[in-house]
């Protein structure tokens, strides 16, 4: 081996060391921490929106009909299908985003 390559190897080394240690400090795991929580929240709140304006809508058709509840219950169960539909689409969205920051990541180096 000659004496550049070794140097080139050791500055690689080094590169590679930093990027672990900066990875392992204790900011940069709160932030993730913070961001997949902020992520579950928002499939949370996506979820019971649906149910809650599925309701809504139902309730209030029924009392402005009259009717028993029937439309309560299945726009309720609309509701919940389209905050499950909602929160699939937002947990794809999340996991292409993961996929193309893994995919620079490991471009880069």
């Amino acid at each position: 081996m000659s004496e550049a390559e070794k140097e080139r190897q050791l500055a690689d080394l080094g590169a590679r060391i930093k990027q672990a240690k900066a990875s392992q400090e204790p900011g940069a795991r709160a932030d993730e921490h913070y961001s997949q929580a902020n992520l579950a929240w928002r499939m949370v709140i996506e979820m019971v929106a649906g149910l809650g304006i599925g309701f809504g809508i139902g309730y209030g058709l029924d009392l402005l009909l009259g009717t028993i509840p029937i439309f309560l219950v299945v726009f309720t169960l609309l509701g919940l299908v389209a905050g499950i539909k909602t929160m699939m689409r937002s947990a794809r969205e999340i996991q292409e985003k993961q996929e193309a920051e893994q995919a620079n990541g490991n471009s880069g180096s």
